[in-house]
């Protein structure tokens, strides 16, 4: 013999009651108390967000103590590239505007690779419009150079333009001299 009619609608109605309060349970217990306050977010989060301490500035807070790269870097190609791009965070840097650490020197094939990030051809990192790219070693290659030289042995890495030009002009005149 079943379950008589009411009995299984007692049940049924208990078992609705104990997943209705074990929701609300879970909800309390899950959802914290500060969600909703700003649509979909935590309000806490933003409190929570600015206790942790910046690690990346702006390349302005570079130039206040390298005048002389910034000069450079304010007029040369590389003016939209962050300083912190190619020398690491402003954090391990300086702290409360005091100078805590040593950023490491890219030094020798360090150089070379750090370029051939965005200027490599074989990556196509941007259009060969907006950024000029090579292939190494046809580069070396073509300008009659050792195939072990580094970028910087050429190009001034701040304005990779600068010392080229006056290189060209050097060997223009020195063609017209003899």
């Amino acid at each position: 013999m079943g379950l008589s009619y009411r009995l299984r609608l007692l049940i049924v109605l208990l078992s609705i009651v104990v997943l209705a309060g074990g929701a609300l349970l879970f909800k309390n217990i899950l959802i914290p108390d500060s969600f909703g306050i700003y649509g979909y977010y935590r309000a806490d989060a933003i409190s929570e967000a600015a206790l942790v301490p910046i690690r990346h500035w702006t390349n302005i807070s570079c130039f206040k103590c390298h005048p002389y790269e910034a000069k450079i870097h304010k007029n040369g190609h590389h003016q939209t590239i962050s300083c912190e791009f190619c020398h690491g965070t402003y954090a391990d840097h300086v702290e409360n505007e005091k100078k805590i650490g040593t950023l490491p020197v890219k030094k020798e094939k360090e150089i070379t690779t750090l370029c051939l990030k965005c200027h490599n051809t074989e990556i196509k990192a941007r259009k060969e419009e907006v950024i000029k790219t090579i292939a190494m070693p046809n580069h070396l290659k073509d300008q009659n150079v050792k195939l072990t030289h580094n970028c910087n042995q050429c190009h001034h890495v701040h304005a990779p333009l600068k010392y080229i030009i006056r290189a060209k002009q050097i060997t223009r005149m020195m063609e017209a001299g003899s």
